[in-house]
């Protein structure tokens, strides 16, 4: 696998079989690799070597597991607006460090424009929510703005 900061670099094309590789992983992250050779028309051998090449290429960066959120005491999520007040790069590295080290975080994007940070956070209900950005989110310096967006339904 690629060093977390190291740029991907693809010497080597991504090709129509590394596409549906890449496309099977992507809906089943578990499956054998004799039921992925199958799928992509390989048979195990070559099929693993590719998966390989796609690993250390950086193109597959990983597997994870989806986790039901009510299971893991996350069920309330929040879609978070943030704006600066202060720009400077000490301030802006130190509120990204500060809130991507807090696991109530889930996501955290720097935006172009406004708002200069989109941040999905997942709490256990609206008053650990309330208590998260009380005491958490708002005493970080430079803050000028949060906004917070509950979803009626997910759609997709």
């Amino acid at each position: 696998m690629r060093a977390e900061n190291q740029p991907l670099t693809h010497d080597k094309c991504v090709d129509r079989i590394d596409r549906a590789i890449i496309n099977v992983l992507r809906r089943d992250g578990r499956v054998s690799n004799v039921e992925l050779a199958e799928r992509v028309g390989l048979t195990p051998a070559p099929c693993l070597r590719r998966v390989r090449r796609l690993e250390e290429d950086g193109v597959i960066t990983g597997y994870r597991a989806d986790i039901d959120p009510a299971a893991d005491g996350r069920a309330f999520e929040v879609l978070v607006n943030v704006e600066l007040a202060v720009k400077d790069r000490a301030t802006v590295i130190g509120f990204e460090t500060r809130l991507a080290g807090f696991d109530e975080v889930v996501e955290l994007r720097r935006m172009f424009g406004l708002p200069d940070y989109f941040v999905r956070i997942a709490t256990a209900d609206l008053a650990a929510f309330e208590s998260f950005v009380t005491d958490e989110l708002e005493t970080i310096p430079g803050l000028a703005k949060v906004d917070s967006h509950l979803t009626m339904k997910r759609v997709k």
